[in-house]
């Protein structure tokens, strides 16, 4: 007989997360409702919201249902409020009852209270520095992370620190491999469309830059865009074998 199969830990459900999640925002949705789902008390899910700083700007942002989202909104419409600081200084921050609470001003607990939420916790993730993030724990009693709910919320917090870290790396690595490949597809557009100019042109590469870089100033029009649409024309039907600036009379064949 088989042995009974050990239920897996937070980390690995965490992990398969990752494996199993469309996209970076994806995952961070899916472990805002994980994580909800861990923090539940007497049978019901907590509200969470997950906010990850990057450059010191929310980048992207879980929430475990809508209601989550429209609360955690609130800290982001006033650029302030208790996730946003356990984020950006890496330290927990908890607030007993909203109703009596006024460090980010009266209209934060104001607005919070008005969902009919009362209490709030607020915990930094270990991610060591390659960006910050914090797990936002809402519920509509007051004193609710009081005690072995608050130990519940910080042994789950570091236990899923070091999958979140790996999900941020691996979203820092896309991301940088989607800018090069556009920066290197841009670059080559663009001298592929100034070798055409100084064929039309006769002229030498610094004045072919010079003449893209005036018809894309002068049509309010990137650069990349301008040099896009002159190689399709090139390489399309009725392609014209003379690019000038509009406006501009040139000094290749047919001028």
């Amino acid at each position: 007989m088989l042995p009974p199969e050990q239920p897996l830990s937070a980390t690995d459900q965490v992990q398969n997360l990752i494996l199993e999640s469309a996209d970076f925002e994806d995952f961070l949705n899916e472990l805002a409702r994980f994580s909800a789902h861990q923090m539940a008390g007497d049978g019901d899910d907590a509200l969470c919201g997950i906010t990850l700083l990057r450059d010191r700007k929310a980048a992207t942002i879980g929430w475990s249902s809508p209601s989550a989202r429209e609360v955690d909104e609130i800290q982001y419409s006033l650029s302030q409020g208790p996730c946003l600081t356990a984020a950006k200084e890496e330290r927990e921050v908890y607030v007993p009852d909203l109703l009596e609470e006024d460090r980010w001003g009266p209209d934060y607990a104001a607005a919070v209270a008005s969902h009919g939420l009362r209490s709030v916790f607020s915990l930094p993730f270990n991610l060591q520095g390659e960006a910050r993030a914090a797990l936002n724990l809402y519920s509509d009693f007051p004193h609710k992370f009081d005690g072995r709910a608050a130990e519940r919320a910080r042994d789950f917090t570091r236990e899923i620190s070091q999958a979140l870290r790996l999900a941020v790396r691996f979203s820092l690595h896309a991301d940088s491999a989607t800018n090069l490949k556009a920066t290197l597809e841009s670059r080559t557009i663009i001298d592929i469309a100034v070798g055409i100019v100084m064929a039309q042109n006769r002229c030498s590469q610094e004045a072919a830059v010079e003449i893209l870089t005036e018809a894309s100033s002068n049509s309010n029009t990137k650069l990349r865009d301008i040099a896009k649409s002159l190689v399709d024309s090139v390489g399309g039907p009725g392609a014209r074998t003379y690019y000038q600036e509009p406006g501009k009379v040139g000094s290749g064949p047919g001028a």
